[in-house]
Formats: structure tokens, sequence, C-alpha cells
């Protein structure tokens, strides 16, 4: 009888020893799931924290996200907005309730913010810093060895050696100096005519109006040559 109580006695204590395990390691699990994660969305070869990551996986904060050539992944943030990685891309990315940020170290990254969030991009020239404000879109490329900011929507500014330079809408403004040699393609141009000087932009408009004056009078005279009358000379019969 006394054996049967103690038995009993060792397995509820064994019992509650486990349970208690479990709710410790929920307790200290939990700490690090806290604050919004991110939905993946990839295309090609694309890693999480060096392990190969499909579509559907969640993106905690603090993961390395890294894709390959010909590869691309999206990270969807709910209501703090969304991170687009292009191909041959590596960044830390991080969120918060009303922040998300990134540490960009190879390749090139889209962030798309709402209204009320703030975003920054860190390079090894400076940072992209979206205001919370305005919902915001922006690219940081750093392909080619520099930086290269570029706005499509919201207040967007470039922090870099100790300068602040606002980037507008439609175009881009760059940190650093680009890798000797180098030959890279851009997916997308916004300043290729913003960052013409007012003497090449005059300069273009001119030849475009003597081009346009040059056709004009070839024009006209040729229909002068075509609209001529020809005299005819008839002699007096006799």
């Amino acid at each position: 009888m006394i054996s049967r109580t103690w038995s009993r006695k060792a397995i509820a204590f064994c019992i509650a020893v486990a349970i208690l395990s479990v709710y410790s390691m929920v307790a200290l699990a939990t700490p690090g799931q806290k604050g919004p994660s991110g939905e993946l969305s990839v295309s090609g070869q694309v890693t999480v924290n060096g392990r190969a990551a499909i579509s559907g996986a969640t993106v905690l904060s603090d993961s390395i996200v890294a894709t390959g050539p010909n590869s691309s992944a999206t990270i969807t943030l709910g209501k703090l907005g969304r991170l687009e990685l292009f191909p041959n891309t590596t960044a830390k990315v991080s969120f918060m309730e009303a922040n998300i940020s990134a540490l960009l170290e190879a390749g090139r990254i889209q962030v798309s913010t709402l209204a009320g969030v703030s975003a920054i991009v860190t390079t090894k020239d400076g940072a992209a810093v979206a205001d919370a404000r305005q919902a915001a879109i922006f690219t940081v490329d750093i392909e080619c060895g520099n930086t290269i900011v570029a706005s499509q929507g919201g207040l967007v500014e470039l922090r870099a050696g100790g300068k602040t330079k606002p980037v507008a809408v439609g175009t881009s403004e760059s940190a650093g100096d680009p890798q000797p040699g180098t030959r890279c393609t851009r997916l997308t141009r916004p300043d290729t005519f913003g960052h013409l000087s007012g003497g090449a932009l005059a300069a273009l408009l001119l030849a475009a109006g003597g081009a346009i004056a040059v056709a004009l009078i070839t024009a006209t005279h040729n229909n002068d040559i075509i609209n001529t009358p020809t005299v005819v000379e008839v002699s007096p019969t006799k």
C-alpha cells in the first residue's frame, strides 16, 4: 500500500517537472518571437539565415535574407509595408511596430512603407531614410560599389558624409565612389533626365529645334519646286 502511494507521488512529481519544463521552454522562446514578422515570397534561389527558403515562410526580425542570380524575394509586413530584394542581394532586415530597417551588404533593395511607418536602409556609404509622415517607396542600389538612392514616392533623404540630401520623387542621389571598371545594368533609371545639367539640356533642346527647322525648310523648298509652273513657248504657225 505504501509502495503504491510512493509510486503515485513519484509519477505525479515527474509529470509536474515535465509540465514545468515545457512552460519554461515556452517562456524562454516567447521573447524572441514577439514583434512583427513578415511573409516571404520567393522566385529562384533564396536563403534566410543561411537556409533555403520557400514562399509562405515566416521571416522574423533581424533575419539575413540573400537572393541568388536571377532570383528575388518579397517580404510582406502587413501594416508596415513591404521589402523587395532583387537578384544577388544580401541584407539583414529588421522591423518594429512602426519602423522597417535593413543593412544592405550587396545588391539592390526596394522599401515600401505606409503612412506612420519610418524606414532606413544602411550601407557602407551612408543611409537612406524615409519619413513616417507620408507613405514612401524608395530603392537603394550598391551594385556598382557606391550607394544610389532613388525615390518613387514620399519624403526620402540620403544621409552620408555628414550631409543630408533630399531625394525628390523621380530622381536619385548617390554617395561613395563606384568600383573602377564595373559594368552595371540597372533595371530602372529614374534619373536619366533628372541629372542633365542646364547646359546639356539646353544643347539637347537646341539641337532638336535645329533639326525641326531644317526639316521644315527642306519640305518647303521641295514644295516650291513641285509647285513651280512650267512655261511652254509656242511658236506662231506660218
